[in-house]
């Protein structure tokens, strides 16, 4: 039985550390306790957790160095890519932390006329305790986005990390506890080990839990947890297209997609891999493609491939596109190393190809001609795919996004919405559903309870009792027509 599991850095193979593999009455004890804590919490009310998730934050921000070289040398990314993510992180844990009392304060609704002795309101409440299972291509980032906002929403949290990426995740719960010496164990608390782990926490008694990671080990997740009857939020794998128009800002529109296409070597759910781009602009796209790209650099522009084994998947995508015709503008089989891959650009790929139909997740990019910007969206559209995508266009980029059956759309950028703590993030299809950040992923964990009080009773005429008076009976029928059937 596996006791612990190694963190390497994926550049180099050197052993950065080591976490323990917990096991099932480990990760029950550790939900158990987060229980425990969770009427603590709850009992701190929107002020209390505000001023604590503030002071998290700002041991984030005071320790950034630390954070962004070991985020840098466990995950591969580039201290530059590292700070960013950061920076994006502590912006949603800001957010949250300032805007969860007003999201979630209760309503008041209309009784009606029937019910107009009563009042109506909806309060929101946490569910208790919420798993969340976070990837390894954005370790910080991604989970903080379920992370805080469940914590902001009042519920405790354990947190399962990817296996590749554990070290960083120890570090930002550890940064919790140091900010907050006065909380309670439990608030936050860190599961280790491998996807035995995360399947252990799916029926650990968790009352919701929030899945990053592909469409595949989503199905999984959402098995496990059906038999507990725990809801989930899914954010899974991605196959983002991008449309560039023919009234387009190429320069600016390459430089945007060469960027959401390679950065992070291209191991980003909501990154660029499809581009559809109008004929009478394609070749000059094309060129300023290329000359961006020329001067992307693997190891300098964004690190190597974190997980070994993505390798094989986009070698046997770029040859699966090659061998069915397409043109490769740039890069090529041989662009593929042992732990970096050079920037790939395939063009006009058949729609049937692995390159088009499954998620690469590597640094390469396919560009196809379309005839109009109709042919684009129906090509867009047509996968099971909806996370995001991007559209580039002077005049029409409104009307285009419209059309796009996806979770997200950045006009004339890419990647826009994931810096803006306020917006949702989620998709639909095989790219899940649910909604992390923003008001609706605050909503999204918590519950409802609607609350109606009899503020004075109507002597004799009251709907909701046996004693109901024979002529209130006769008047129902009337009642109905008069109400609803003229």
């Amino acid at each position: 039985m596996t006791t612990h599991i190694d963190s390497l850095d994926p550049a180099t193979n050197e052993v950065l550390g080591r976490v323990p593999v917990l096991h099932p009455e480990e990760v029950r004890a550790a939900t158990a306790q987060a229980r425990t804590a969770a009427r603590w919490w709850q009992d701190q009310g929107y002020p209390g957790r505000r001023r604590h998730l503030l002071a998290w934050r700002r041991q984030l921000a005071r320790h950034a160095e630390e954070l962004i070289d070991l985020l840098h040398r466990e995950n591969g990314k580039p201290r530059a890519d590292a700070a960013l993510e950061l920076l994006l992180s502590l912006e949603h844990i800001e957010w949250t932390a300032k805007n969860a009392h007003r999201v979630l304060r209760p309503t008041k609704r209309s009784p009606g006329l029937l019910t107009r002795n009563f009042s109506a309101r909806v309060e929101r409440l946490p569910f208790g305790v919420v798993g969340v299972i976070g990837p390894w291509n954005y370790p910080l980032y991604t989970p903080n986005g379920s992370i805080a906002t469940a914590l902001a929403a009042g519920n405790t949290v354990v947190f399962k990390p990817s296996e590749y990426t554990p070290l960083v995740a120890r570090w930002y719960v550890d940064a919790f506890t140091r900010a907050n010496p006065e909380a309670p164990p439990g608030i936050l608390t860190l599961v280790t080990g491998d996807g035995q782990t995360g399947a252990a926490l799916c029926g650990a008694g968790v009352d919701k839990l929030a899945f990053t990671g592909s469409t595949a080990t989503g199905r999984k997740v959402m098995g496990a947890c059906a038999e507990q009857l725990v809801p989930v939020v899914l954010e899974l794998g991605g196959k983002d297209a991008a449309i560039v128009a023919a009234d387009a800002d190429l320069p600016a529109a390459a430089d945007a997609i060469a960027f959401g296409a390679m950065g992070n070597a291209g191991q980003t759910c909501v990154g660029i891999e499809r581009v559809y781009v109008e004929r009478s602009v394609r070749d000059r796209f094309l060129a300023e493609l290329d000359e961006v790209l020329r001067g992307v650099a693997p190891g300098i522009a964004y690190g190597p491939m974190t997980m070994p084994g993505q390798l094989d998947i986009v070698r046997r995508h770029v040859d699966d596109a090659i061998a069915a015709g397409a043109f490769t503008m740039l890069g090529g089989s041989d662009s593929i190393g042992t732990r970096y891959i050079e920037p790939v650009v395939l063009v006009d790929p058949p729609h049937t190809c692995a390159a088009i139909q499954e998620e690469t997740f590597g640094p390469t990019v396919t560009v196809t001609t379309v005839e109009s910007i109709d042919e684009a969206v129906r090509l867009a559209n047509d996968l099971p795919y909806g996370l995001a995508a991007a559209v580039f266009s002077r005049r029409r980029a409104r009307e285009i996004a419209q059309q796009l059956d996806t979770g997200q759309v950045s006009v004339n950028s890419v990647l826009g919405f994931a810096a803006i703590a306020s917006l949702p993030l989620g998709g639909r299809g095989h790219s899940g559903f649910g909604r992390i950040h923003g008001p609706e992923g605050l909503q999204e964990f918590t519950r409802t309870r609607a609350i109606a009080t009899q503020r004075f009773p109507i002597p004799g005429i009251s709907l909701l009792s046996f004693r109901r008076p024979p002529w209130l009976d006769r008047l129902l029928p009337r009642l109905i027509t008069w109400l609803h059937g003229r």
